[in-house]
């Protein structure tokens, strides 16, 4: 049997699967399993799963979920097969030539790495990087994604300036292999988070536990995006901030909790007016939204975080990403000047934080 098993969750995604779900096949087969998860499609995503693709495995969850949930069912579903990795993937992505072995080559050459991905460009603009996951992700201290090649809405033409395989913070969802292990042994995605982020903090979640998380550029994928949520929309926005608040408040270290919560109710009150001007106020109430999310739901999250350890992590940019983006004007991740994102600047404090 395999070791490695390709799962992609799929929901209303018929013109994708029909567009490349061939082309997956054709270059994972004689590396890995192609398993597809249906989350409660309304369209004929099954019908054409069924009738074209009878050699896929398919999965029926029984609710969508979303797909924080929606993977937690179909990797649960698999689990009794045994596979050592699986390959999270977006139904909007084509594959290169070769792609797994990459991946699966540094994972067993590194017993401490949890998951990795790989280079992740845009589908319409082969050159660029794509938004979701780039050449690899990171966070900085005050909770704002970015990766190697894209910085907010800043996509940096892939030059080859990012082909280093090294360790990153957290690995892209749209692409994403992990250990099914270490996946099944942190209880999988938080399903609270219903979709976006879900992959950040799992693998914040991972290196609280001593693993890194990597990037394998030698592999390379094309990612559509947008494909289930546009890039502009409100209810993407309320999930960003509303899952973003979540895993800051799950994962934090103790001393860091109140300044960073105290300057992010500032941060996001400006994002709100800014929201505000620039696309009227849906995106504006889609932010008090989340907040609000977060208050009622304070005491399940503390409960959340009694049951993890928090510490002091390497790959956290320990400067503000906002104000160096929209102030100082930087675009590029190799503008940013800090020791906590060099890959050697040691991987865990290995003193723990009280989890209060």
């Amino acid at each position: 049997m395999k070791k490695t098993a390709v799962v992609i969750l799929n929901y209303n995604g018929r013109k994708f699967l029909n567009d490349f779900l061939p082309g997956v096949i054709e270059k994972s087969v004689k590396d890995a399993d192609v398993w597809v998860a249906d989350n409660c499609s309304t369209d004929d995503s099954v019908d054409l799963l069924k009738n074209k693709f009878p050699n896929v495995s398919l999965i029926l969850n029984k609710a969508n979920t979303g797909y924080a949930g929606g993977y937690n069912e179909a990797l649960n579903t698999i689990r009794p097969k045994a596979y050592k990795y699986y390959i999270l993937l977006n139904s909007d992505i084509e594959v290169s030539d070769g792609w797994v072995k990459p991946l699966e080559g540094l994972m067993q050459a590194n017993d401490d790495v949890a998951a990795c991905q790989p280079k992740i460009l845009s589908f319409y603009e082969n050159a660029k990087f794509e938004y979701a996951g780039a050449s690899g992700g990171f966070i900085d201290k005050y909770g704002y994604p970015f990766c190697r090649g894209r910085l907010f809405q800043s996509l940096e033409t892939d030059r080859g300036q990012y082909d280093d395989e090294r360790e990153v913070f957290w690995a892209s969802g749209a692409c994403m292999m992990i250990r099914s292990d270490v996946f099944h042994d942190h209880d999988g995605f938080d399903a609270d988070f219903f979709a976006h982020m879900e992959e950040i903090d799992l693998c914040w979640r991972m290196k609280n536990s001593a693993y890194r998380i990597m990037v394998c550029p030698s592999s390379t994928v094309f990612h559509v995006g947008g494909g289930t949520l546009p890039k502009k929309s409100s209810r993407k926005t309320y999930l960003n901030f509303r899952n973003n608040f979540s895993l800051l408040y799950k994962n934090l270290p103790q001393d860091e909790l109140l300044k960073v919560f105290i300057l992010r109710l500032f941060l996001d009150g400006v994002a709100g007016i800014k929201f505000l001007f620039q696309a009227g106020f849906s995106d504006t109430y889609a932010v008090i939204k989340a907040h609000f999310y977060f208050y009622r739901n304070l005491g399940k999250l503390k409960q959340k975080r009694k049951k993890l350890k928090q510490r002091h992590l390497s790959m956290i940019y320990r400067g503000n990403i906002v104000f160096e983006h929209y102030i100082l004007r930087k675009r590029r991740f190799d503008e940013l000047k800090d020791d906590s994102l060099s890959p050697h600047s040691g991987r865990l404090n290995a003193v723990e934080d009280g989890m209060q």
